[in-house]
């Protein structure tokens, strides 16, 4: 009987997953640090969902080397990975003779290894780490990259629940709650001296929520439920940053949703070559030591990454053509939490800063992009091209636009509403329009406005949505300095910025940036000695400066944020510095990364390639 292939709604798996649903993944792997690989098996559970009987598995893989699979406990021949179709990889084909009833379920474990050209996966060698003694791994899934560490369905419109049992002879983390740590005796694959490390996920995630870490990781508690884990000599200054408002944060956000399904809330600040703020995994957010700036000016990032464990990990976008489903929500919670814990003014504060984030990403894509719409297409297109800061902040900007419309109160409560419906599953922005629809039929008064909703221009609409009028209150002061600093004339002092926020330092800096004609050298050179930006540890302030000083073509920046470029890797810094440091001095902007590449997550490296043309 033939396989019967339903089309998906995610265009960026080759899984047919519309025949087929995992519902429980065992994860069992040794981490070798000098072949830089995993090397165990994964044991995937599937339920077959379509009518007639299905012959046929197709799971995505990338760059990964299969020995052996086994269906229910029977080693098979009947299996090929198939040519490799960019950007989504090879399918990998499980034939079943006979094929499988509807809701029946089948055991498919596949003994294999990654290779160097996992692209989830980044080896930093001891040199590379805080104390040098002991080398690091570190997984970073998003958007389509476990497909190279296992095979399975990766999309996230499929989750699955999950068991990881992972050897090595460093302290693992993982997206699972532990259930232990136990010595493992001497095997065949030589694995003497390490631990088997067990946790368990009891909350069905979609794949690129699936997690690793190892490396020499301290944990100390930040809360009641929150955990710090990262290098030993950093963890002191970690958890003074972080303890302060951990629990706040989490207060907060069940007040706006409901209570916090996953039991523990921690967060593992990596070495600096983690390519993003933060990354949502389950139980352990993963997250940049940008943060650790000394002065708890950059937790916001954690704000975000805890709403992520409402938006995102209960509540899924379909397909990242809907990232803003994920993003949007999650900056819109982000930013009610900054409003609960400092006042409303710091919500529209933000939102200028995000503002400011949105129009570089129009202007960097141009106007007309598909990727500046809200819901895009991504057929045969990388989804990792399409990351910006668009489906953070023009979904953040619909739910505004729409609490506006229905008002405060009665959008507070559809918060509860939406999220419980959709708990534990996948939608896309047609589920939640017909979802926010249907929760205000019974208002008229609400109804009636929500006529009003220009929902095609929201979605397809490609540019800037309507801008809002923002509370200034706090932004005005820096848009006050800016307008000093264009007279050219100006001289400044240390007292201009006294009691300021870093967030506050940042929009006077990016309202500089915004000038069509940059500052003179000789203004860049006075703004960074006086107001000492150019030697601040706050990436945040350093960065913009950099900025300034690039556009300026201010020599004295040049050197300076090469060097800043072989410290971070995080790619809202590393991608515009690269762009701007190649105008102005392209030769040393090619050095640097020649120098540097190896230091950066393979889905950064790849990015900065392409913006170089190299």
């Amino acid at each position: 009987m033939a396989t019967t292939i339903n089309m998906p709604r995610d265009p960026c798996t080759l899984s047919n997953y519309n025949n087929w649903r995992t519902k429980h993944t065992v994860a069992e792997f040794a981490i070798d640090f000098k072949k830089q690989r995993l090397t165990g098996s994964v044991t995937l559970q599937l339920e077959s969902i379509t009518e007639k009987e299905s012959e046929e598995i197709i799971l995505d893989t990338s760059y990964l080397d299969i020995t052996e699979i086994s269906v229910n406990g029977s080693k098979t021949k009947d299996w090929v990975v198939k040519d490799r179709l960019e950007p989504y990889g090879s399918p990998l084909s499980v034939k079943l003779p006979g094929g499988a009833a509807k809701c029946s379920t089948v055991d498919v474990k596949i003994a294999l290894s990654t290779t160097e050209k996992c692209t989830s996966l980044q080896w930093l060698p001891p040199a590379q780490t805080s104390n040098k003694k002991f080398p690091y791994m570190f997984s970073q899934s998003q958007a389509n990259h476990n497909r190279s560490i296992f095979p399975c369905q990766d999309t996230p419109d499929v989750k699955s629940t999950y068991d990881f049992r992972i050897r090595s002879p460093l302290p693992v983390i993982a997206s699972g709650l532990s259930t232990g740590a136990t010595k493992y005796e001497h095997g065949k694959d030589g694995a003497s001296g390490s631990l088997l490390y067990s946790f368990h996920q009891e909350i069905p995630i979609p794949s690129y929520l699936f997690a690793l870490a190892s490396g020499d990781i301290a944990t100390a508690s930040i809360g009641s439920r929150s955990l710090v884990s990262t290098g030993p000599e950093e963890l002191l200054a970690a958890k003074w940053e972080l303890e302060e408002d951990m629990e706040k944060f989490l207060d907060i956000a069940e007040k706006l949703v409901f209570p916090y399904q996953w039991t523990q809330y921690n967060v593992l600040i990596l070495p600096p070559s983690f390519p993003y703020g933060g990354m949502e995994n389950p139980i352990f957010t993963f997250a940049t030591p940008t943060i650790i700036s000394g002065d708890r000016q950059n937790i916001d990032v954690i704000a975000h990454e805890l709403s992520h464990s409402w938006s995102g990990n209960l509540v899924t976008n379909a397909s990242w053509e809907h990232m803003w489903v994920n993003e949007g929500w999650t900056t819109y919670l982000e930013r009610r939490i900054q409003a609960e814990l400092h006042g409303e003014p710091h919500r529209d504060f933000s939102a200028i800063i995000g503002w400011k984030a949105l129009e570089d990403s129009v202007n960097s894509y141009g106007h007309d992009h598909e990727f500046t719409k809200l819901v895009l297409d991504l057929k045969g297109k990388d989804p990792d091209d399409s990351f910006s800061s668009i489906p953070y902040e023009k979904g953040f900007h619909l739910l505004y636009y729409l609490e506006k419309v229905v008002g405060k109160p009665a959008f507070d409560k559809f918060i509860p509403h939406y999220f419980k419906k959709w708990s534990r599953k996948s939608l896309d922005s047609y589920d939640f329009k017909a979802t926010f629809l249907d929760f205000f039929s019974s208002d008229k008064e609400a109804s009636k406005a929500l006529e009003e909703v220009d929902w095609n221009s929201w979605f397809y609409k490609p540019g800037l949505p309507p801008k809002p009028k923002f509370d200034t209150s706090m932004a005005d002061v820096c848009y006050a300095l800016a307008d000093k600093w264009e007279t050219k004339d100006y001289s400044p002092s240390a007292s201009d910025i006294k009691g300021w926020t870093s967030n506050q330092v940042v929009v006077f800096l990016e309202k500089i940036q915004s000038w069509k004609t940059p500052l003179a050298a000789t203004q860049s050179q006075a703004m960074g000695k006086t107001y000492s930006f150019a030697t601040s540890k706050n990436v945040e302030i350093s960065s913009r400066y950099f900025g300034v000083g690039l556009a300026a073509k201010d020599e004295t920046v040049y050197q300076p944020t090469a060097d800043l470029l072989g410290k971070v890797g995080r790619m809202k810094f590393v991608r515009p510095l690269y762009k701007q440091l190649n105008k102005v001095n392209r030769e040393l902007a090619l050095e640097t990364f020649e120098k540097d590449k190896d230091f950066y997550h393979p889905i950064c490296r790849q990015l900065l390639e392409k913006d170089l043309k190299v």
